[in-house]
């Protein structure tokens, strides 16, 4: 039985995604202006006069070859980056063929409106946080711990968070689909997983993850098919015309779900299916 998911504060978890996707070009410590030099030393010789002095926290800046940004400019890309960080998110997860899996069983059932979106939504995305610990713990220990304690630099932390995240991609893309953007991009190839960009690997992954999902979605599908086709042809050999064939087969269907333990037996094979057990 593995562990359970330890409580990981939402920084902890966003942050460190963020920094495998977030500016990847080599972003430097920005130089402060007068004003804020003066304003900086005169707090650092009043903390060292009494003995004490505190360590400013790890920022992040955003440069342009070797000039750094306008603040405005700065603070529209980060705001930029916020605004698409949950798309791209669930994007470099297992919450894509989560929630496809989810959608097409509700269709499957014959059920528009129940279980409700949100519901599904939200169990796909505690299911992605356990699918995805390990890489978020290892994340947060190798790249985030370091770069806020200041032992590393803010473009090693990018290097140390991408590593994981792109060997979990990497484990679940199917190869004809990774060859697909790496000729359309005009890559002949890789010497290490580090060197594989996440503008080739993130369309690949997303593609792989939709096909497993409709793969999944086809045999969902096929035995609530046949209860329909069923249940269609008994009211048409009684002559029951004017009976929506819908009403007999959805408690057929639900009852049968029920029975055979339908989310169990779902959530383990999508679940196993990443963990390779």
């Amino acid at each position: 039985m593995r562990n359970a998911l330890r409580p990981i504060a939402l920084g902890a978890v966003l942050v460190p995604l963020l920094l495998c996707i977030a500016l990847p070009a080599a972003a430097q410590t920005a130089a402060p202006t007068e004003t804020e030099a003066v304003a900086s030393t005169a707090p650092a010789t009043a903390g060292a006069a009494s003995g004490s002095v505190l360590a400013p926290l790890p920022g992040l800046s955003v440069t342009q070859g070797e000039e750094d940004l306008a603040l405005p400019i700065q603070l529209l890309l980060l705001l930029t980056v916020l605004t698409l960080a949950p798309s791209i998110i669930i994007l470099m997860t297992s919450f894509t063929r989560l929630v496809v899996v989810f959608g097409i069983l509700r269709t499957a059932l014959g059920m528009q409106q129940s279980p409700p979106t949100q519901i599904l939504v939200g169990l796909a995305l505690f299911l992605t946080f356990f699918v995805m610990a390990p890489v978020i713990q290892e994340v947060n220990e190798t790249a985030l711990e370091p770069y806020l304690d200041g032992k590393i630099t803010q473009p090693e932390a990018f290097a140390l968070a991408a590593a994981p995240t792109k060997g979990f991609m990497l484990e679940q893309t199917r190869e004809k689909d990774l060859m697909l953007f790496m000729d359309m991009a005009g890559i002949d190839g890789f010497a290490s997983v580090d060197e594989v960009p996440l503008h080739v690997l993130v369309p690949a992954f997303v593609i792989s993850e939709l096909r497993i999902a409709f793969q999944i979605g086809f045999m969902l599908f096929l035995p609530f098919l046949i209860v329909d086709l069923i249940v269609a042809s008994v009211l048409m050999s009684m002559g029951m015309m004017m009976l929506p064939p819908v009403m007999i087969s959805l408690p057929i269907k639900l009852l049968l779900f029920v029975l055979t333990d339908g989310w169990y037996l779902i959530v383990e094979s999508v679940v196993r299916g990443y963990l390779g057990g």
